[in-house]
């Protein structure tokens, strides 16, 4: 092949591509908008997101043991038995997910922020550690001779759940707990919009957190009972 055959393929090859290449860039073009157009809205994907935390109903995402140090007292014939008890206690807090609401989850799409208000912490029944129970009792005439003894036992139990539910409902634990559950909501919302390549961010609040002192925009967010139909 001499070079003038040469030059002239070579200039029908490159006549051939840039047409081709000119093709190529529009299909590439048209498949990223396409792909851009197939990405759900933040709203579409909070709203997905709301109604699979809400199938969860429970969730506990914060637990606490504790101690209660309870005695209670009996008076009989003149006699009087009195007995300590000492127990301890798995408390586990809880938030019914089945109450979110879509007027819960708001949309601020000025600062692309999804807004979330969480329901009330309710702490469980505390779970008592039997193997750590420890009683000690006084006057054993009176209880060996009656029902004294099971009397005491009912009312320590009863002041020990009481005593163990109080320390759990405590300011610092409670806010512990609070700290755990926004952290916990957070992360299940946020999720699912960084996986779709959305830079949004996420709040979650508690009611008594929204108003007052607090600025959190929270009123000028729209919920996504009006956005999503």
């Amino acid at each position: 092949m001499n070079k003038f055959s040469f030059a002239k393929w070579s200039m029908r090859l490159g006549a051939l591509l840039i047409p081709l290449m000119f093709l190529l860039g529009i299909w590439w073009a048209i498949d990223g908008f396409r792909s851009w157009r197939d990405v759900p809205s933040p709203e579409t994907i909070a709203s997905a997101s709301l109604t699979g935390i809400r199938e969860q109903n429970r969730l506990s995402a914060f637990a606490a043991n504790y101690a209660a140090v309870v005695t209670s007292e009996q008076q009989r014939f003149g006699l009087s038995a009195k007995k300590t008890l000492i127990m301890q206690g798995l408390v586990r807090y809880e938030v019914d997910l089945s109450k979110l609401t879509e007027d819960d989850v708001r949309w601020d799409a000025s600062t692309a922020t999804l807004r979330v208000k969480i329901p009330a912490i309710e702490t469980a029944p505390p779970q008592i550690d039997l193997k750590s129970i420890q009683e000690y009792g006084e006057n054993g005439i009176l209880r060996a001779f009656t029902n004294v003894d099971d009397v005491l036992d009912e009312a320590n139990r009863d002041k020990g759940v009481a005593e163990l539910t109080r320390q759990a409902n405590g300011p610092v634990p409670m806010r512990l707990a609070r700290d755990a559950f926004k952290r916990a909501i957070t992360q299940n919302f946020q999720a699912p919009l960084r996986a779709a390549g959305l830079d949004a961010k996420v709040q979650a609040y508690f009611a008594d957190e929204l108003g007052g002192n607090i600025t959190t925009r929270w009123d000028e967010s729209t919920p996504l009972r009006e956005i999503v139909k």
